[in-house]
């Protein structure tokens, strides 16, 4: 699959956004200014990478950017008798999937849409899904494919080909939500939320510093909020 210059750049610029690369840029930084005898302002360059590290890498701190994220959509129970497609997006990322398979059971004569491509494997996201739920029980039949979409605004423009204006239930990750559900009723969709995936906030230790899992789920909340600036900003020009 063709990867656009643009969507690279996009790509490059929303991770040098991210927690960690905005952390080892500082303290590049800092070892530039001690190379060239700042030893004063490197140091505090470096204290202040530290602190900056703790915060993102802390387990209230990374619950506390997710939660206005998740809170906003819950879990589907009440399903609208009309409805017939589901889509998976992005794949099977964060086990997504298994609330697709649990709609599934729930709806009758439903679709599964499965989506997204693959920049590093030869097996694109939206057919590893599909294997999945095979695998899983559902029906190959029952089973479609978008493969060829590399974002949620291009899979949004992709399901509007598909089902017009009819509702269908969208499964992606609560932190994801929110953003999606911008992006498809721009397109001019009826989507209806399906979230999964909520991050477990069982730890909460003041003391639960630099952890990898909590700076994941930094990550996720960086990059959520970094997408909705950009369609606020491309909405506002």
């Amino acid at each position: 699959m063709e990867i656009g210059v643009a969507f690279l750049i996009k790509k490059l610029i929303a991770w040098l956004l991210m927690p960690m690369p905005v952390g080892m840029m500082v303290i590049l930084a800092a070892l530039w200014l001690l190379h060239r005898g700042n030893s004063r302002l490197a140091t505090q360059l470096l204290l202040g990478t530290l602190l900056w590290f703790g915060v993102v890498t802390h387990a209230q701190i990374s619950s506390l950017f997710l939660l206005p994220l998740e809170a906003q959509y819950e879990k589907i129970e009440q399903i609208p008798e009309e409805v017939e497609y589901i889509l998976l997006l992005g794949g099977d990322k964060e086990r997504r999937a298994w609330e697709a398979i649990r709609l599934y059971h729930r709806v009758k004569n439903a679709k599964i849409i499965t989506s997204g491509y693959s920049m590093h494997d030869r097996l694109s996201d939206a057919y590893k899904a599909s294997k999945l739920l095979i695998e899983a029980g559902v029906r190959a039949e029952d089973i479609m494919m978008q493969e060829d979409v590399k974002d949620t605004k291009e899979e949004a423009a992709k399901m509007k080909e598909r089902v017009g204006d009819r509702p269908f239930l969208l499964v992606t990750s609560a932190y994801h939500m929110p953003r999606s559900m911008i992006l498809f009723k721009q397109e001019g969709l009826t989507p209806i939320a399906a979230p999964a995936d909520f991050n477990d906030r069982g730890e909460d230790s003041i003391w639960s510093l630099f952890g990898a899992r909590h700076l994941q789920k930094t990550e996720r909340a960086f990059h959520e909020y970094i997408g909705l600036l950009w369609i606020y900003v491309r909405g506002a020009v």
